[in-house]
C-alpha cells in the first residue's frame, strides 16, 4: 500500500500510478514469453543517457522504449548516472570513505536484513 504525503499533487500521484500500471505490464510481457527474460526494458532498468545514445544497442527493445517507457517523460527527464546499481555487493563491501573535509572519525550504525546490528567504529578519510 502507497500513503502519499499532503505535498503531493494529484498529477504528479497519477504519474506514480502511471508508472506502476506500465511496470506491471512490462513484467506481464515476460511472464507471457513476449519478450526475452534476461534481456528486457524491466531487468536492464534504468537506461543512461551514456547507454541509450551509444552507437552499440545489443538489446531487443528499441532504444525509445529504454528512454522513455512513459510518454510524459520527453518533457522532463532525469538521466540516471549510474545504471544499476549490485546492492548485494556494497551490503558485503561497504566503503566508509569520508572526504576530508567531512572530519576523521565517524560512527555509525546500520541494520542488515536479519535485524543485527553492528556498529562501524573507523572510517578511512581520502
Amino acid at each position: 500500500m502507497i500513503e502519499p504525503t499532503e505535498s503531493e499533487s494529484k498529477d504528479e500521484l497519477d504519474r506514480f500510478c502511471d508508472a506502476m500500471i506500465a511496470i506491471r505490464a512490462e513484467i506481464q510481457a515476460v511472464v507471457d514469453g513476449k519478450v526475452d527474460p534476461r534481456d528486457n526494458v524491466l531487468k536492464n532498468a534504468p537506461h543512461t543517457a551514456e547507454e541509450v545514445t551509444a552507437d552499440a544497442w545489443s538489446h531487443p527493445y528499441s532504444r525509445e522504449q529504454a528512454a522513455y517507457p512513459l510518454p510524459y517523460l520527453r518533457d522532463g527527464k532525469f538521466w540516471p548516472p549510474v545504471a544499476r546499481i549490485d546492492n548485494p555487493y556494497g551490503d558485503r563491501n561497504p566503503d566508509l570513505r569520508v572526504p576530508a573535509d567531512r572530519g576523521v572519525r565517524a560512527g555509525c550504525r546500520r541494520s542488515d536484513r536479519r535485524g543485527l546490528r553492528m556498529k562501524l567504529e573507523t572510517v578511512e578519510v581520502v
